[in-house]
């Protein structure tokens, strides 16, 4: 069997709103900026083919920079991003060879998926066409309307959406070329390929797995950076097994 032809976009053109207008991605933690601390995950994956990144325009040539310095030992491309985050994905997947087998979507904000998770979702993503990672929820999830409560949602239908999200390259083309057809927008790509009808598979993340959106964030961030230089197998080994939730986007199970 030959080895899949996997793409990872990492759309990394983000204003940073959350984090005060400082685009976090470009953010130093220790020193290197937060993407390229994503970058290097994606690096040392085997399964990974190349790497596409969305930058915001006018960071075009630093991010560039910023990876040709890094020089990661895998093809990395940097293209124009979009106004929202949708449109950066777009960009890269409509730039990838249409030889690609899988896409994996990963937010440049998440510095601490280990190699093994990526593994773990792609192989996933082989069999069934689309997977995810996320985490259960052990916190009460309330449906809402403004501030009334409309109902309370079972724990267990219910999982905190990761990145990586990976896909088979020809349903997540459907999946835009669907939302771009009908306008739909959404916040991850597990929304898109759902909107067309089809099952989306979860694989178990980890609570390491975070995302840095807000400053209070970045604090974890230093202190699982600290873990992973002193103690780099448990860091791997605890981030590729089942955890408590992170905060991720809540995703309904079947």
């Amino acid at each position: 069997m030959n080895t899949p032809k996997v793409a990872a976009i990492i759309p990394a053109a983000g204003l940073g709103v959350r984090m005060g207008f400082h685009k976090k991605q470009l953010l130093r933690l220790e020193g290197v900026p937060i993407l390229v601390h994503t970058l290097r995950k994606f690096a040392a994956c085997p399964a990974i083919t190349e790497i596409w990144i969305a930058a915001p325009p006018e960071n075009l040539a630093e991010i560039q920079e910023i990876v040709s310095k890094e020089n990661p030992g895998k093809s990395v491309r940097v293209v124009a991003g979009g106004a929202r985050r949708q449109d950066s994905v777009e960009n890269c997947l409509r730039a990838l060879s249409p030889d690609t087998d899988l896409v994996a979507v990963h937010d440049a904000v998440r510095p601490f998926v280990s190699p093994e998770l990526i593994s773990s979702v792609i192989e996933e993503a082989a069999k069934t066409g689309a997977a995810i990672l996320g985490i259960l929820s052990v916190d009460t999830v309330k449906q809402v309307e403004r501030t009334r409560i409309l109902g309370t949602i079972p724990r267990e239908r219910i999982v905190l959406a990761q990145t990586p999200q990976v896909f088979r390259y020809e349903i997540l083309l459907r999946a835009f070329d669907k939302a771009r057809e009908e306008g739909f927008q959404t916040t991850d790509e597990s929304s898109l390929v759902e909107h067309l009808g089809l099952e989306v598979t979860v694989v178990p993340g980890s609570a390491r797995n975070i995302k840095i959106t807000t400053p209070s964030d970045l604090e974890l961030a230093r202190f699982y950076l600290e873990q992973e230089r002193h103690t780099p197998s448990e860091a791997a080994a605890s981030s590729g097994a089942p955890a408590s939730p992170a905060r991720g986007r809540p995703a309904k199970t079947r």
